[in-house]
Order: C-alpha cells, then sequence, then structure tokens
C-alpha cells in the first residue's frame, strides 16, 4: 500500500473544479430535493475519508459528496498550500444528504467511528492541522446534535483518550481540484490513511 509520503510525489493540480464519474467523465447534474440538507466534517486525509462516506451510505440518503477546504483564513486555497499548512483550512468532506433518509446524528455517529478523534492534528502518518478532526455546523440544530454526539462517543466510545474534534461554524467552503474528487474510485490502490476503517462500536444511548 502506498504511504503518506507518496500524497507529495504527484502533480499538484489546478485544474477547474467540475464534478466527475470515476471513469473520468463529465458527472450529470442530478437536481437536489428541497428537503436536501449538508454535513461538513473534517477527519484527516480527505480522500479516504470521501471514500469511506460514499461506500457505506450509498443509496441510503447520500446525495452528493464532495472533498474541499475550510476552517481556515485564506481564500481560494490551492492543496499544495492546504497540504503544507499554510493556510489554516483542514482536508474536509462535505456531504449532501436526504434527511428523510439518514438523520445528521447518523453520519456524524459513521465519522467518529471511521477516524481516530483522539490524535490532536494528526490521523495516521498524516501530521498538522489540515489533518484536524473538526464538525462544521451550519445552524444551532445542527451545532447541538455535533455537541451532544460528541459527548456521548466521549463517554461511551472513546473513554481511553480524549476526543479533540473541534466543533465550529461552517463560514466558507472551497472545493478541492477536480483530480481529488473520488480520488480512490479513480486510483485504485491509492493511498489510505490506516486511521481510515470502520469501528465495532455498539450504538450509542439516546441523545
Amino acid at each position: 500500500m502506498p504511504t503518506f509520503l507518496s500524497r507529495f510525489f504527484r502533480p499538484f493540480t489546478t485544474s477547474t473544479r467540475l464534478s466527475l464519474n470515476p471513469d473520468g467523465t463529465a458527472a450529470t447534474t442530478t437536481a437536489l430535493p428541497d428537503n436536501a440538507q449538508k454535513c461538513t466534517v473534517a477527519a484527516g486525509c480527505f480522500w479516504g475519508v470521501e471514500h469511506l462516506f460514499r461506500k457505506h451510505f450509498d443509496g441510503k440518503g447520500l446525495l452528493d459528496a464532495r472533498v474541499g477546504y475550510t476552517g481556515g483564513n485564506t481564500k481560494n486555497p490551492s492543496y499544495r498550500a492546504v497540504c503544507f499548512g499554510n493556510t489554516g483550512h483542514a482536508e474536509a468532506l462535505q456531504v449532501t444528504f436526504d434527511p428523510a433518509k439518514v438523520s445528521y446524528s447518523t453520519l456524524l455517529e459513521f465519522f467518529y467511528k471511521m477516524h481516530d478523534p483522539t490524535t490532536k492534528n494528526r490521523q495516521g502518518g498524516d501530521a498538522g492541522t489540515q489533518y484536524r478532526s473538526a464538525v462544521f455546523y451550519e445552524n444551532e440544530e445542527q451545532e447541538g446534535i455535533a455537541r451532544a454526539v460528541t459527548e456521548k462517543v466521549q463517554s461511551e466510545w472513546w473513554r481511553a483518550g480524549k476526543v479533540t474534534t473541534e466543533v465550529l461554524p461552517l463560514e466558507q467552503w472551497y472545493d478541492a481540484e477536480t483530480y481529488h474528487q473520488l480520488y480512490l474510485d479513480k486510483n485504485p490502490g491509492g493511498y489510505e490513511c490506516p486511521a481510515h476503517y470502520v469501528r465495532s462500536f455498539p450504538p450509542l444511548s439516546s441523545l
């Protein structure tokens, strides 16, 4: 399996940010339902985060998933700048979902299963603030759910360590370059962070 260092030995693309299918063809734009909502999280290298969310929630309420950058203070950041920790942004995933099929809390519970939130600014061998664990909420309802789920996973799932996940308002979102969208679908065998796998935790108690 490629190591985390292999992330640096490939082109830093500046191509137009368009939605692509795994085979590289242009994706057909699909109208989203009126009730569609977004869930934005950061959990380390965004390639594996997107791949796991798509795999787990395909056909189960996931309408779209985009990797990108948020949480920093640099406008229109490039991957190169974010990767070297010069922007304050985190590599992140923004899921568009149908709340009639999957809840925001369910997405967050999966988020806490598929990465290690106790390693501050690091996932596996990827270290730096760009790899921090974070939930970026869009409104008061999402904030309340995010904080409640975070408290639950600390007391019930991650008792051995301190959950370092930041819970912050979503400000500006920037799509990552086209090269990064559906990366592991387009590049089978590409780098996957070793911290990215789904843990077998028992169901959380009721929020």
